[in-house]
């Protein structure tokens, strides 16, 4: 089982049309909700290839009562801590020329009382629940203190648990500094946050301040693992078109369900070994992701002819090179 924390959920709103046209009235072809936000986006990735998961999330008003019914709908595992702010929602536009327009509200002010119940959330489900890792991912609402992220980081550490945090900014380098496992950012998250000149540079950053690997997702290029002596590349899987919303989330959910699985046929190592395999699965995850028209889901048949394409790949051509045209991941 995977604990995967929330900080900033939301009710997910896709609207698909024509064409998205800035400043005219359009008509909206079709809608669909869903309970969003980066972290449920893990989750129920995770879910639908048969990973067990148990979400953590701080909920309020009617929108948050509406994100848990959709989570039991589901069939999703769920610890809400009610707070007194409303939950947010976002809002993405897709059509079939364009790259989605997102909109996404910042989210409710959440109160120090009420952060130390999702810290005592996280504590008991790492006491009790036997996890085999910690995914933090999303967004931190207005106002929140980054080192809330640090404390989780730290429970997880504490206890032997894999922590693998997908943040930005101040939350990322709190991350960092508390031992991470694996921070996760996209290359223009770990630029933003590091101040670094370059990928490698921010990521021997992030590794100097306790992170023990550094995997940056390149979009269309990618995506790489950076320990102090090696990185380790694969390409993104060519040809991919579709919705990219949400492909960094899935790729998320396939990088962390690779490494729980060696974690497991090794016995409960202390640390991942983060791999070509492991980041072909994050790869293939995200691809399948894209062919799919809201975040959050995948086609389990996607994902495993996505992995033997990488695997394939791998086999005929070793050496790590760009590819500008595959999914993002």
């Amino acid at each position: 089982m995977i604990i995967v924390v929330t900080p900033n959920p939301a009710v997910d709103v896709t609207y698909r049309v024509a064409e998205q046209r800035i400043g005219e009235t359009q008509r909206v072809l079709d809608v669909a909700r869903r309970p969003g936000g980066k972290g449920l986006n893990v989750g129920r990735v995770l879910a639908a290839t048969g990973t067990g998961t148990h979400a953590v999330l701080p909920l309020g008003g009617p929108s948050g009562r509406w994100v848990a019914d959709a989570l039991d709908a589901l069939r999703l595992p769920h610890s809400d801590v009610a707070v007194t702010g409303e939950t947010r929602t976002t809002v993405t536009v897709v059509d079939d020329r364009e790259h989605p327009t997102m909109f996404g509200e910042p989210g409710p002010r959440v109160t120090p009382d009420e952060w130390d119940a999702v810290t005592a959330s996280v504590e008991r489900l790492l006491d009790n629940a036997e996890p085999s890792a910690l995914v933090v991912s999303g967004s931190l609402p207005s106002g929140t203190d980054p080192a809330v992220v640090g404390a989780w980081v730290a429970a997880a550490r504490a206890r032997g648990v894999l922590s693998l945090v997908d943040c930005s900014g101040d939350a990322l380098l709190a991350a960092a500094d508390a031992g991470a496992t694996i921070c996760k950012p996209n290359r223009g998250e770990l630029l933003e946050a590091t101040g670094a000149p370059d990928e490698r540079t921010g990521a021997l950053l992030l590794l100097d301040r306790g992170a023990s690997v550094v995997v940056v997702s390149r979009g269309a290029d990618g995506i790489a693992a950076h320990t102090v002596d090696h990185v380790v590349e694969v390409p993104a899987i060519a040809g991919v078109t579709g919705n990219p919303t949400g492909a960094g989330d899935a790729a998320t959910a396939g990088l962390v369900s690779a490494l729980a699985a060696q974690l497991t046929e090794a016995s409960g190592a202390a640390v991942p070994v983060v791999d070509e395999s492991a980041l072909r699965a994050a790869a293939a995850f995200g691809a399948a992701a894209v062919l799919r028209p809201v975040a959050g889901e995948v086609d389990p048949d996607d994902v495993r002819r996505f992995l033997t394409t990488t695997e394939t790949d791998t086999d005929t051509d070793s050496a790590p090179h760009d590819d500008r045209t595959g999914s993002p991941v």
